[in-house]
């Protein structure tokens, strides 16, 4: 019996395993992206909570007290937050040191921002809730961006590459 061309190999029909990470397309391939998506979120929900906060707060306590007093507050939730959604950070674990170390993160933060009232305030005097709010807004960029840095590449460097 002669031998005809041969049949084409047959394939096996193993099931394919998913990888254990997604696998990004486009400039969202580099995790610092897409921290910086999950952590635009994250600071939208606090930056929002912390303005409300100080402008209940303004009329009691003053510009400088109620900053930082919505500041503080809203940063236990700013790092819990950052921990679970941008880092990915799950567990107990280094959970009380990552808070504590959120705090000294946001005392930089509240230098920033307060370092700004004090400026409007010795160009304006008179300067309303309305502008106080728009400076601290302003100067939270700053801030934001320090945040971000020193959250990234101090309190979650283990998890920078999610």
């Amino acid at each position: 019996m002669t031998e005809g061309p041969s049949a084409p190999a047959v394939q096996e029909t193993r099931p394919r395993r998913l990888p254990a990470t997604r696998h990004y397309r486009g400039i969202l391939r580099f995790p610092v992206i897409r921290q910086l998506v999950r952590f635009s979120g994250v600071g939208g929900i606090c930056t929002a909570a912390s303005l409300g906060l100080y402008a209940l707060l303004r009329p009691w306590l003053g510009a400088q007290l109620a900053n930082a007093v919505a500041l503080v507050v809203t940063s236990l939730l700013n790092t819990a937050l950052n921990r679970r959604l941008t880092f990915k950070i799950a567990g107990q674990q280094r959970r009380t040191r990552d808070h504590f170390n959120g705090l000294v993160v946001i005392a930089v933060a509240l230098v920033i921002t307060g370092s700004s009232l004090g400026v409007l305030h010795w160009f304006n005097p008179e300067a309303t809730v309305g502008d106080e709010l728009l400076a601290t807004t302003l100067s939270g960029f700053l801030a934001t961006a320090v945040r971000f840095s020193m959250l990234r590449h101090w309190i979650f460097r283990r998890a920078r590459h999610r």
